[in-house]
């Protein structure tokens, strides 16, 4: 039986030029086989993760939770 190799992943967040390519620099030697994934991922909007999280902060501006941690 074959025993599991350990290989050491890389990842690189980059954008698609106008060609429809990528660049990388990788630190192999020329000629070394790789493994490539390509996954595409969604734009990622902080816009709306701040504007909600702003928007919940209310819910601990209370009497309540003042009194249990300010004295905690």
């Amino acid at each position: 039986m074959d025993q599991p190799t350990t290989k050491t992943a890389i990842k690189y967040d980059l954008e698609v030029n106008e060609e429809g390519r990528l660049e990388l620099d990788v630190p192999y030697p020329p000629g070394t086989p790789v493994t490539v994934f390509v996954i595409g991922e969604e734009a990622v909007y902080f816009d709306e993760l701040l504007s909600a999280a702003e928007s919940s902060i209310d819910f601990w501006d209370n009497p309540y939770d003042d009194e249990d941690w300010n004295n905690a």
